[in-house]
């Protein structure tokens, strides 16, 4: 005789083993064990069996991906070798919908009034904590937020310095060829000198795309000699940028994280009221 018990809200099903003549008990999960882990259990349990197979009480052979909660609605036959037994399901009492509507709305104050006991701590803590990680970082960032400071400053001299001695060998380049068309000699020597060396610029500036892969924009010619300058100094002077990256991007997510958690909308209350304390504090 097979037998079908519910404990703790498990169903456990005593099946006599037919190998051993002895009886077992099988404890199963009525969600997420199917009819096929039942029969698994059984074969793993006995290697005797050499049949087993579910059926309802017409015959009609019940699948292996069936959930156990859906077999043990309805009694049914649990056949193991030549032997069937009939197995008796004790009825399980539901829920109606309007226990299960109670049931929700008790659940829902239940977390409404853990919220508001709980989260508003749970928020102080949270913004303790992160004002400790941004305390934390911006101590080691300073010294690195100085060097950098002072890297700044010279790469950007150097910089207009290098501007500066352009402009100059462009006014050099500029006196030589008047010199030389009108005092030197004349416009028809001078002519395709003047091509060769508007050509040679062109070459010059196609050439600084092939190398950079970066259109010669002067804008953006300055912006490259400055961060070479800068990257160049840095390390002579121990300066680790990516370190210096890292604990920005630090600091900018932590303040993202603290400016969310003040957020009016986290902290359940309206702007203005957080505009009035604003306005409290000194």
């Amino acid at each position: 005789e097979v037998t079908v018990e519910y404990f703790r809200g498990l169903p456990q099903v005593t099946v006599p083993l037919p190998s051993r003549r002895e009886r077992c008990r099988f404890t199963l999960r009525p969600i997420s064990n199917t009819v096929g882990d039942f029969l698994a259990m059984l074969c793993h349990e006995d290697r005797g069996i050499d049949r087993v197979a579910v059926s309802s009480l017409d015959g009609v052979k019940i699948a292996s991906s069936n959930s156990i909660e859906a077999l043990m609605e309805e009694d049914f036959k649990l056949i193991v070798n030549d032997n069937v037994y009939l197995v008796n399901t004790p009825r399980q009492e539901r829920l109606t919908k309007e226990e299960v509507r109670r049931l929700s709305d008790v659940r829902n104050l239940v977390n409404q009034l853990y919220e508001a006991l709980n989260v508003e701590q749970h928020q102080l803590n949270k913004e303790r904590e992160l004002y400790g990680q941004l305390e934390e970082l911006k101590v080691e960032l300073e010294p690195l937020e100085q060097k950098r400071q002072e890297l700044e400053t010279m790469a950007e001299r150097r910089t207009t310095v290098l501007t500066w001695v352009g402009l100059g060998l462009m006014s050099v380049q500029f006196g030589i060829l008047a010199r030389l068309t009108w005092w030197e000699y004349s416009w028809d020597i001078m002519e395709p000198v003047t091509y060769f060396v508007t050509y040679g610029t062109a070459m010059a500036a196609y050439a600084y795309y092939v190398l950079t892969k970066q259109e010669y924009l002067l804008p953006d010619v300055k912006d490259r000699q400055h961060l070479i300058i800068l990257h160049k100094r840095a390390r002579k002077v121990g300066l680790d940028l990516d370190r210096y990256n890292q604990l920005k991007e630090g600091v900018s997510r932590v303040e993202a994280d603290i400016r969310r958690l003040r957020d009016p909308l986290q902290l359940h209350l309206p702007p203005s009221h957080q505009l009035s304390d604003r306005s409290k504090s000194p």
